[in-house]
């Protein structure tokens, strides 16, 4: 399936409580962090929920 680098640009202050929450689960802690995630529909429902606060890097392809 492969793998997605994103980036958290943008902070949660003022959101909705799930909004952080989703930040959370992705794995960010930092502002401005970058993250290597499993491309699989659930985490890309995640992304897709605060797209707003993220920005994809690029897709780096499985290494099997």
């Amino acid at each position: 399936m492969g793998y997605l680098k994103i980036r958290w640009i943008r902070s949660t202050i003022g959101c909705p409580k799930d909004k952080v929450e989703t930040i959370r689960s992705l794995g960010f802690k930092r502002l401005y962090e970058v993250r290597t995630v499993k491309n699989r529909p659930e985490i890309r429902g995640m992304i897709k929920k605060v797209i707003h606060h993220l920005e994809i890097l690029e897709e780096v392809p499985d290494e099997a």
